[in-house]
C-alpha cells in the first residue's frame, strides 16, 4: 500500500473530526436560551435554588464554562480541548467531568451493543449466504422469513415485547439495570454472570431485528457471486463443495457487508438510545438519553463527538484493510 494514499487517508480523518468539532459546536448554540441559566431555573422550580440567586448563579457558572467570552475566543478554546479530548465539567452533574462520564458508561454499550451486533452480524451473513446456496440444508429456506419479519419491527418495540415476555410475565431475566440492585461491581464470575442476565434481553432484542437486514444484505451479494466465472470455474474443477462456499463465493461476497459493519459499529456507540433507556442499562445510549433532556450541551458535545470519531477510525481502518481482506484490490496507482 502506497504511504501516499495512507497520508490522505489520514488527512482526510482529520478534516472529518475538525468538520464534526465545527458543526457540534454551532449548532446548540444556534438554540435559543441559555443552558445553564434554563438549568438552574428548572432546579429552582424543583426547589434546588432560590429565584432570587439565580442571576448570580448563571454569572458564575458562566465563568466557569467560558459562556461569558466571545464566541471566537470559545470556538479555540473548544478546538483545544477536543484535541486533547477534554469536554470540561457537565452542567447537570457538575463537577463531574465529561470525559470521566462517558468513560464510565463506554463498557457497557460496548459490551452490550459490540458483541449482539458482532452476533447478528456472524449469524444473519451465514444466513444469507446459505440461503442462495443450493446444495445448503434446506431449513434455512425457512428460517429466512422469520429473520426478514423481525428485521422491520424497531429494537424497542421488540425489547417492549421482550420485557413483558421474560421479565413480567415469565420472570426469567430482569426487568432493568445493568446489575442486581446493591451489588458492588467487582471482578468475579457470580458478578459477571449477573452482567449477563442484565444484558440478556437487551441484547437479544438488537440480534434479532438486525439478523434479517444482515440476511438480505448477504443474499443480494451472493446471487451476484454465483454468475462469476470464477465460481464456474471452481466448480469445473471439481473443488469440494465446501470449499467453493467459503473460500469463494463467502469471501468476495462479504466485502460489502464488512464495511456496513464497521460504519454501523461506530453508530451503535448511541444509535440504540431507546433499548437501553427502556432497560435502564447504564450505557452511552442513557447517557445521551440524559444529557439531551437535562439540556447538558457540555455532555452532548463530548457523546457526539465520539460517536462521530469512532465511524470515521472505523471507516479508516476498514478502508486500510480491505488489501487484506481481498488481495485484488489495490491503492497503487496504475
Amino acid at each position: 500500500m502506497q504511504i501516499g494514499y495512507v497520508a490522505r487517508r489520514l488527512l482526510q480523518f482529520v478534516i472529518v473530526l475538525w468538520a464534526a468539532a465545527t458543526l457540534n459546536f454551532i449548532l446548540p448554540r444556534m438554540a435559543p436560551g441559555n443552558p445553564v441559566r434554563d438549568r438552574l431555573i428548572s432546579q429552582a422550580s424543583q426547589g434546588g435554588a432560590l429565584q432570587g440567586g439565580i442571576e448570580e448563579m448563571v454569572r458564575s457558572y458562566n465563568t466557569q464554562f467560558g459562556l461569558d467570552k466571545p464566541l471566537y475566543i470559545q470556538y479555540g478554546l473548544y478546538l483545544e480541548h477536543v484535541a486533547k479530548l477534554d469536554f470540561g465539567y457537565s452542567i447537570a452533574n457538575y463537577p463531574n467531568k465529561v470525559v470521566a462520564m462517558i468513560r464510565r458508561a463506554l463498557p457497557w454499550t460496548v459490551g452490550l451493543l459490540v458483541v449482539s451486533s458482532a452476533i447478528a452480524f456472524v449469524l444473519g451473513t451465514i444466513l444469507g449466504a446459505l440461503v442462495t446456496w443450493s446444495r445448503a440444508p434446506r431449513i434455512f429456506q425457512y428460517l429466512i422469513g422469520p429473520a426478514m419479519a423481525l428485521s422491520a419491527i424497531p429494537y424497542y418495540l421488540l425489547g417492549l415485547v421482550l420485557v413483558y415476555l421474560f421479565a413480567i410475565l415469565v420472570p426469567v431475566f430482569p426487568l432493568s439495570g445493568g446489575y442486581s440492585i446493591g451489588v458492588i461491581p467487582h471482578l468475579s464470575l457470580s458478578y459477571m454472570l449477573d452482567v449477563v442476565r442484565h444484558a440478556f434481553l437487551p441484547g437479544l432484542s438488537i440480534v434479532l431485528a438486525s439478523i434479517g437486514v444482515w440476511a438480505l444484505g448477504m443474499r443480494g451479494m451472493m446471487i451476484t457471486t454465483k454468475g462469476e466465472d470464477y465460481i464456474n470455474f471452481a466448480e469445473a474443477t471439481g473443488l469440494k463443495d465446501r470449499r467453493i462456499f467459503f473460500s469463494y463465493a463467502m469471501r468476495n461476497a462479504i466485502l460489502p457487508q464488512v464495511t456496513t459493519f464497521a460504519i454501523n459499529l461506530g453508530t451503535i456507540i448511541s444509535g440504540v438510545v431507546i433499548v437501553e433507556v427502556i432497560f435502564g442499562y447504564p450505557g452511552m445510549g442513557s447517557l445521551l438519553y440524559t444529557a439531551i433532556t437535562g439540556s447538558d450541551y457540555f455532555l452532548i458535545y463530548g457523546i457526539v463527538y465520539f460517536t462521530v470519531f469512532s465511524i470515521a477510525i472505523m471507516t479508516l481502518l476498514v478502508d486500510l484493510l480491505y488489501p487484506v481482506l481481498d488481495p485484488r484490490i489495490s491503492y497503487r496507482r496504475a
